[in-house]
């Protein structure tokens, strides 16, 4: 994904966000626990019928999906986090490779497409279940709305990062991992991914506690103005949590475009890129070190880069590992 393409995704799923009301996790029938998940048979009914609200579509599953496909990296890592590349009919539309973890189990999902799929290209996988990563997954002009899908009998789910309002952080991780694992029956599956998760965050916590917090900017992308994280995406958490503080926190959004003379006056410390797209880190590096404006900013003026590909910068498996890899490099020795 460019950043043009990525700006307008983002900025899309953000106006979506203001029309759909708060997620809430209805209350429904037979909760499991545990790592022995007898409901992880497709054909198993144990915890169903189950009922779920996702970004204002209500949906009761009387027994767990046999044939998803998923669209996005996250949802797809996430789908291979809780071990259910046998419930996967087909993928679609990565921006970095797997990580090596899933690397396996991924090979053997049928990739439909190297972005989006047509509508005639994803029905022709025979799902009854399509899990989005981002908002424009379900493009109605593209005939892959989420009411179009439903009203042929697939459910379908977005990441919660794109209907949430206010900040989003690890509470929604946990609901977005609770919900797929009740959706598949493999809640104990869901708690243990989110008990590995919270264990490599406290671990990152415990060494950056007594540590000074550096100031950090997160260039995503621009030329005349900068594309940044601001306080309410999963990014700001990440570096909250990796030991430092976002100099554009008070942007209430979860991405947004800021002025470069506000960069220049909020002096950041360290900058964070994401590496994606047609952009090289370089070049992006070269964009920052090249203006003659930005050359007192303490970050680029020390030349104090870390870098982090776009998939660890949203609502993921990999926030554990963003976390980690980040504190490493704001604190060397507290990964």
């Amino acid at each position: 994904m460019n950043s043009r393409s990525r700006k307008a995704v983002l900025r899309a799923a953000l106006s979506a966000a203001l029309l759909v009301p708060l997620i809430s996790l209805t209350a429904c029938s037979g909760s499991g626990s545990g790592t022995d998940d007898g409901a992880a048979s497709a054909g198993s009914a144990s915890g169903f019928p189950y009922t779920v609200t996702n970004c204002g579509v209500e949906t009761t599953y009387k027994a767990p999906p046999r044939r998803a496909v998923t669209m996005n990296q996250h949802a797809t890592e996430l789908m291979l986090a809780l071990g259910l590349q046998d419930r996967m009919a087909g993928t679609a539309y990565l921006d970095d490779s797997v990580l090596p973890r899933y690397r396996t189990a991924y090979d053997g999902i049928k990739v439909l497409a190297k972005e989006y799929p047509s509508k005639e290209v994803l029905l022709s996988a025979n799902p009854d279940f399509v899990y989005g990563g981002y908002s424009s997954a379900f493009d109605k002009a593209a005939g892959r709305d989420r009411a179009g899908l439903e009203k042929t009998g697939i459910r379908t789910r977005l990441s919660i990062e794109y209907c949430t309002r206010g900040p989003v952080g690890i509470e929604q991780l946990n609901s977005e991992i609770t919900e797929v694992a009740r959706t598949f029956g493999v809640p104990g599956r869901g708690q243990d991914l989110i008990a590995d998760q919270q264990r490599r965050l406290d671990a990152v916590a415990a060494k950056v506690a007594t540590r000074q917090k550096p100031t950090v900017f997160v260039y995503d992308s621009g030329e005349g103005s900068a594309f940044t994280s601001g306080g309410h995406g999963i990014a700001n958490e990440i570096v909250t949590r990796a030991g430092g503080t976002n100099v554009f926190a008070d942007l209430k959004d979860s991405f947004g475009d800021v002025p470069w003379e506000e960069v220049i006056q909020r002096k950041p410390e360290v900058v964070l890129i994401y590496d994606y797209g047609g952009t090289s880190v370089e070049e992006k590096k070269r964009r920052l070190l090249d203006d003659p404006a930005l050359a007192q900013v303490p970050a680029i003026r020390d030349k104090r880069f870390v870098v982090l590909p776009l998939s660890s910068a949203v609502l993921g498996v990999r926030v554990a590992d963003a976390v980690e890899s980040l504190a490493g490099r704001l604190h060397p020795g507290a990964s």
